[in-house]
C-alpha cells in the first residue's frame, strides 16, 4: 500500500514561496537560503502540524480541500517564518553562508545605534490558561506602532495554533550620537481578541548603543515578557 503525506508538499511549496519573498526583501538577518536550510526549514515545520495522509486519488482531493482552509494556511505560514529565523541562527558548523545582501559596507549600519532585543511573549486566555489564538498583538511607544526592523517582521502581531499563542517583535534599531550612551525605552505592548477584553502591559529596556546598527539576527538577544492573559469580556 503505498501511503503518502500530502503535507510534505504543502509544506516544502510554502518554504520555498517564503524565501523567495524575503530575498526579494533581502533583510540582513537572512544570511543564507541554500537547499540544506529550506530543507532544515521544511523538517521543522513538518515536525509541528498534522500529517494528512492518502492512499488515493479520493483522498487526495479531500485532503487538498482541507489544505485550502485559511487558519491552516496561516499557520503553516507563521511556523515557516519562525523556522527561517530559527535555521539562521542555528546555522550547522560546516555551514558555508551565503550572503542574502547585495549593498555591503553600508554607511547607515557603520552608524552608532540602539539595538533592541527580540521581544517575545505569549497571550493566554484566562479562563482556561491555555494559549490564546487569532488575538492581535501591537507594540507601541509614545509616537505610536513601532516600526520592525525588517517588514517580515508584522506589528501587529497574530498569535496561533501552531506557535502556541506566542507573538515576537524586532524593533527597529534607533541612532545614536555615539557608542556607549545609556537610555532607557518605554514601550506598551497591548493584545485583543474578540469576545475577550484587551489587556496591556508596559515594559522599560535599558540600553547602550553599539557602534553600528546590527542587521543580523542571530546576534540579537531575547527578553521575554510576561504572559498577556485575556478575559471574556
Amino acid at each position: 500500500m503505498n501511503v503518502h503525506n500530502l503535507m510534505e508538499e504543502y509544506v516544502a511549496e510554502r518554504v520555498e514561496e517564503t524565501y523567495n519573498q524575503l530575498n526579494k526583501k533581502r533583510p540582513g538577518w537572512l544570511v543564507c537560503d541554500c537547499e540544506s536550510c529550506r530543507l532544515d526549514v521544511t523538517s521543522y515545520v513538518l515536525n509541528k502540524v498534522h500529517p494528512h495522509y492518502i492512499v488515493s486519488g479520493r483522498g487526495a482531493l479531500y485532503t487538498a480541500q482541507k489544505l485550502v482552509d485559511k487558519q491552516l494556511s496561516a499557520d503553516v505560514d507563521a511556523l515557516v517564518l519562525d523556522g527561517i529565523r530559527k535555521v539562521a541562527t542555528t546555522l550547522r558548523p560546516d555551514h558555508k553562508i551565503i550572503a542574502v545582501q547585495t549593498i555591503l559596507g553600508d554607511k547607515e549600519e557603520e552608524t552608532p545605534a540602539f539595538n533592541f532585543p527580540v521581544i517575545t511573549g505569549t497571550v493566554l486566555n484566562g479562563a482556561t490558561f491555555e494559549p490564546l489564538v487569532n488575538a492581535s498583538v501591537e507594540i507601541k511607544d509614545e509616537s505610536g506602532l513601532i516600526q520592525m526592523q525588517d517588514s517580515s517582521w508584522a506589528n501587529p502581531a497574530t498569535t496561533f495554533k501552531s506557535t502556541n499563542g506566542t507573538f515576537s517583535f524586532w524593533p527597529k534599531s534607533i541612532t545614536a550620537g555615539k557608542g556607549n550612551v545609556c537610555k532607557r525605552f518605554h514601550f506598551t505592548i497591548t493584545a485583543s481578541a474578540q469576545g475577550f477584553s484587551s489587556a496591556t502591559q508596559g515594559i522599560d529596556i535599558d540600553l547602550a548603543s553599539d557602534a553600528a546598527k546590527k542587521k543580523q539576527f542571530g546576534s540579537t538577544l531575547t527578553l521575554k515578557v510576561q504572559d498577556l492573559i485575556l478575559f471574556n469580556s
